[in-house]
């Protein structure tokens, strides 16, 4: 924590360094990002499943119509991406969920959790 003081056009800075937080203020910070950890897993993120890519140029595009089928590098038994924005957060096996598709997720790409 960095404190400004100003007297007679003087600034005084003041702060505490890393080395300096003792286990009291550790045991006071914890609970304030359990409290944003609560707030936050409450949001809902649009999740996005990459299941391939695709390089076509500009007249294959332009013939392109219903029943065109379009193959895709990745080969069917690869894992697909699981996107949050741009992000890869995991990868995994495309599933049926009843009439749906889902995905079973085989590896946390880049979490605190490391690979599941």
């Amino acid at each position: 924590m960095v404190a400004d003081r100003q007297d007679d056009g003087v600034v005084a800075r003041a702060g505490i360094s890393g080395a300096a937080v003792g286990d009291d203020a550790v045991a006071q910070i914890a609970p304030l990002q359990s409290a944003s950890l609560a707030v936050l897993s409450g949001l809902s993120l649009p999740v996005q499943v990459r299941i391939g890519r695709a390089t076509l140029t500009v007249g294959e595009l332009l013939r392109m119509g219903a029943g065109t089928i379009v193959t895709l590098e990745q080969r069917v038994d690869e894992p697909v991406e699981v996107l949050i924005g741009e992000q890869v957060v995991a990868q995994g096996d495309l599933v049926a969920v009843g009439d749906e598709m889902g995905v079973r997720i085989t590896r946390i790409v880049g979490g605190t959790k490391g690979e599941q």
